[in-house]
């Protein structure tokens, strides 16, 4: 069975830890797999979220620089999280996973998993209030970014969730919010991607459940679609976290196996 965390940030973005600290970490939690991807360069400042365009040679160099050093050991792959705003950064990558971290509004960048100040003030200055207005913005950047960005897996679907804990914005069972996320689902389920559960939020301390909300899990189950369990970790100590739980939820959403990267390409495996 292969154990991988395929959504992997390191210092030469916003992570705590370098590249050699994760994939080391990721040897003692008992992976038997590690996919870097960080964060693709941004044309304006990010806070320092984003890689800089600089580092982007560094970055390839060690993590080719690991994947032979613990050869036998891990099986590294050479991965990036495409941003929907930035631009396509090239490659070869062995895969790339495709995310939408901020909503334009009256011209203005509106980062969606800043801060719940941040979301509560984009909601009240940019969407009159509305914070289904605001849902349905963002989820019509993601099926836009189904066109443009074009990556194998799709990061943190519902990411505008990450500070919605027991339904501080928005009700994700309304059907306003649930028509935005469905037509975005199927924008992206037409391109045959594999969606991450993602425990990024929980080990961040925001949630106590993975993303994509059950509902929406269901839905995607429904549609015949695919997923992968990542922890979108920024640590070595979270490399797996709450795996088990996302596991849980993704057999009780209908699934059965989960996708992992392999040499040959991803391929399905039975979900325990």
């Amino acid at each position: 069975m292969t154990l991988q965390n395929l959504h992997t940030h390191t210092c030469w973005g916003d992570g705590g830890s370098t590249a050699e600290e994760m994939a080391l970490g990721a040897i003692s939690s008992g992976c038997t797999s590690l996919g870097f991807s960080e964060h693709s360069p941004l044309p304006w400042g990010t806070d320092g979220w984003a890689m800089a365009e600089a580092d982007t040679a560094a970055y390839r160099a060690e993590i080719l620089r690991l994947k032979k050093r613990y050869a036998g050991r891990l099986e590294i792959f050479l991965g990036l999280e495409q941003d929907m705003d930035s631009p396509l950064t090239q490659g070869p990558w062995d895969y790339r996973i495709g995310s939408v971290h901020s909503l334009w509004g009256g011209g203005v960048y509106l980062s969606v998993d800043r801060s719940p100040e941040d979301t509560a003030l984009a909601i009240r200055e940019h969407f009159a209030g509305d914070p289904y207005a605001y849902a349905a913005a963002y989820f019509q950047r993601v099926a836009a970014g189904a066109e443009t960005v074009c990556c194998p897996i799709a990061g943190h679907f519902d990411l505008i969730a990450k500070f919605n804990e027991g339904g501080r914005f928005f009700d994700e069972n309304h059907p306003r919010y649930l028509s935005s996320a469905q037509a975005a689902l199927d924008a992206l389920i037409s391109r045959d991607v594999i969606f991450e559960i993602n425990t990024g939020a929980m080990a961040r301390g925001y949630r106590t459940a993975p993303y994509p909300a059950p509902a929406l899990l269901r839905f995607i189950r429904e549609r015949g679609g695919r997923v992968c369990i990542t922890s979108d970790c920024h640590s070595a100590a979270t490399i797996l976290h709450a795996f088990p739980q996302a596991a849980q939820l993704a057999r009780g959403c209908g699934f059965r196996e989960t996708w992992v990267l392999t040499r040959q390409g991803f391929q399905a495996q039975a979900l325990l």
